[in-house]
């Protein structure tokens, strides 16, 4: 069965099945990685734009590669240097992009909506590679194929989300996508960095980092995301490491096997000490390879839909 939209905006309301299809198809994807020769036809004569309006690394070159790796022509957009600085406005940049016959459309912006309004605007695909606050689904998909790759399964597991969920698009395509598939969800951080009223969503919240190791499979940890100005919703960071930062020595008292992730970029020694970062518990690095293949998967199931 095909995707249910041509877009992938966000996890919220994405049926499980959806997600489902998009995990298996990467498994497919990630053997291609694994070749000699990493590279498949499949999107051949397609054209694709990185809209990108907010820095990015990890992402950006993920969903690149992922393009190369699909035969698929990418163009490669940055806000800096292009017309908006003359005063053309975003609908109008988009526009005259999609009358150059482009199929899709990869975007990340600063303001959330934006994935939505294109769909309004344009004919092409269009996937949120990140807004504003609201949600990054790719990065939830990729966390949760990863987590499946480790422990064999999502359902019934129990994932804690820890640190800056309030500035986070991260943690809410997270909170949709690992319910979605059947798993426990929870939140860890300062009272500070909770959004009030989440539980609504069905999680639950814990504002002690020991509990959260002990009654969890999976901690994916997310910075403190300075950009935003959420350094200043704690007295200082060196305070909020000595509170919630995920160290040996924590790890260590509980003695279990658990498996950390993190989006990226890392703030060593704040949300997570470089010896849990190099560590056998981290599946940090494979995450950012997963992440091609996942990309790979939600590029080729669009991009073949119509």
């Amino acid at each position: 069965m095909p995707l249910s939209s041509r877009h992938l905006l966000g996890l919220h309301g994405v049926p499980r099945e959806d997600i489902q299809l998009i995990l298996d198809t990467a498994t497919t994807f990630r053997e291609v990685l694994e070749r000699p020769i990493k590279k498949v036809p499949t999107l051949q004569g397609k054209t694709i734009v990185n809209l990108f309006y907010e820095s990015s690394t990890r992402t950006r070159i993920s969903f690149e590669l992922a393009q190369k790796r699909l035969s698929a022509d990418a163009i490669n957009f940055s806000k800096s240097g292009s017309s908006t600085s003359k005063g053309e406005t975003f609908k109008d940049t988009v526009k005259n992009i999609e009358a150059m016959k482009v199929d899709m459309i990869i975007v990340r912006h600063e303001s959330a909506g934006v994935p939505q309004f294109l769909t309004r605007i344009s004919n092409a695909n269009i996937i949120n590679a990140g807004d504003g606050r609201h949600e990054h689904p790719t990065q939830a998909l990729l966390d949760m194929y990863s987590i499946k790759e480790r422990l064999g399964k999502i359902e019934g597991l129990k994932v804690c989300i820890v640190g800056d969920i309030a500035h986070s698009r991260v943690a809410l395509s997270n909170i949709h996508g690992l319910k979605s598939m059947g798993a426990e969800v929870s939140l860890c951080g300062p009272k500070t960095m909770i959004p009030k009223g989440i539980e609504s969503l069905g999680v639950k919240v814990t504002h002690n980092i020991n509990e959260a190791i002990a009654n969890n499979d999976v901690l994916n940890v997310l910075r403190i995301q300075l950009e935003r100005k959420a350094g200043s919703t704690i007295p200082s960071l060196r305070e909020y490491h000595n509170y919630f930062g995920i160290t040996a020595e924590r790890l260590e008292k509980f003695n279990k096997d658990i498996v950390i992730l993190h989006p990226g970029p890392i703030n060593r020694g704040v949300e997570i000490s470089s010896e849990v970062a190099d560590g056998p518990y981290q599946i940090i690095l494979d995450q950012v390879t997963n992440g091609v293949a996942v990309r790979m998967a939600v590029l080729y199931l669009l991009g073949t839909k119509n």
